[in-house]
């Protein structure tokens, strides 16, 4: 764990803690009130321990190991998007060259291949797809198929694998950006404290912004595409979101405060697009859920909703800022 800061260590820590808490929590509240049902809320705590339980353990064997554990998860999702959408029986033979886009993706991500990392999903897979397609001579529904599965590679892959490629990222010039109690572990893996900083606060942010909608929420955002989402719910979240990442940023990443504020906002703002573009999505596929595969919360996918958007901006911002 040499390669984890001191900070990292201690809000992985701090993570346990509050799950613990939340376990001990539902046990009381099971026993003082037995007579309601806390199934879902029970299962959606287990199923965090078993989400974060994995995440730390490949974090803190090896940067590449959380690279492989995330590109499972993208397995994971683009399988769930796949099952989920219809698809035409002859393009089940294209599907092998979607899902082996994934390892391929990691890879370059793995390797630090940014140039490869960054076209071979918008470009390279978005030209062989559908040349595959025609190949196979099938041409009712060409255009429905070619840009279901571009855009399931686009979100389910590409999207999430900017997550991984952070851990990937090298000092460079950031260090003059640093603040001055950075610890040396910060500065020579600066990928680890980034990426606890972007998941942190993406999942924050979630919490903040429904926090803050059933407390004040009343205008609807988006009404016929997520009733729960309000105005002030997205700006009470942001808000929130901003303030801990002034707070936090600077503490275990190489983010200032000036910048790890603007992180903050473009975390917010994205997790928020992203959230309700997947909505969006299972509302026109007339679904609740992408999945079962994690017990209380639904599928892969609705969980890392507000991922989807929020790595590759977050991703970006930081490599624009010091890359």
């Amino acid at each position: 764990m040499t390669h984890l800061a001191p900070e990292v260590r201690t809000t992985l820590f701090a993570i346990f803690v509050a799950l613990a808490l939340a376990s001990v929590v539902s046990i009381l509240i099971k026993r003082l009130r037995p007579d309601h049902d806390y199934h879902e809320l029970r299962s959606r705590i287990r199923t965090w321990w078993v989400i974060v339980g994995l995440f730390a353990s490949s974090l803190a064997w090896s940067p590449k190991a959380t690279i492989a554990f995330f590109g499972f998860v993208s397995f994971l999702a683009l399988k769930e998007f796949l099952s989920m959408t219809p698809t035409r029986r002859a393009d089940r033979r294209v599907l092998f060259y979607a899902y082996l886009a994934v390892v391929i993706q990691y890879v370059f991500a793995a390797t630090s291949w940014y140039g490869m990392f960054i076209m071979f999903i918008p470009v390279l897979m978005f030209v062989w797809l559908p040349t595959r397609m025609w190949m196979i001579g099938q041409t009712e529904g060409f255009l429905r198929a070619a840009g279901t599965l571009h855009w399931a590679l686009m979100i389910t892959v590409f999207s999430l694998s900017h997550a991984a490629y952070l851990l990937m990222l090298q000092a460079g010039d950031a260090p003059r950006f640093a603040p001055v109690h950075s610890s040396q572990v910060a500065e020579q893996h600066p990928g680890v404290g980034l990426l606890v900083f972007l998941l942190l606060m993406t999942e924050l942010n979630d919490i903040f912004q429904y926090i803050w909608g059933k407390t004040l929420g009343k205008r609807k955002v988006a009404p016929t595409v997520s009733p729960g989402k309000t105005y002030a719910g997205l700006i009470g979240g942001v808000l929130t979101t901003v303030a801990l990442a002034a707070w936090l940023g600077p503490k275990f990443t190489l983010l200032d405060a000036p910048r790890a504020m603007l992180s903050g906002i473009v975390i917010a703002v994205g997790g928020f697009a992203g959230d309700l573009c997947m909505s969006a999505l299972k509302r026109d596929l007339k679904i609740k859920d992408f999945g079962a595969t994690l017990p209380g919360h639904g599928g892969v996918l609705d969980r890392v909703d507000s991922l989807v958007f929020a790595a590759p901006l977050f991703f970006h911002f930081v490599y624009y800022c010091y890359g």
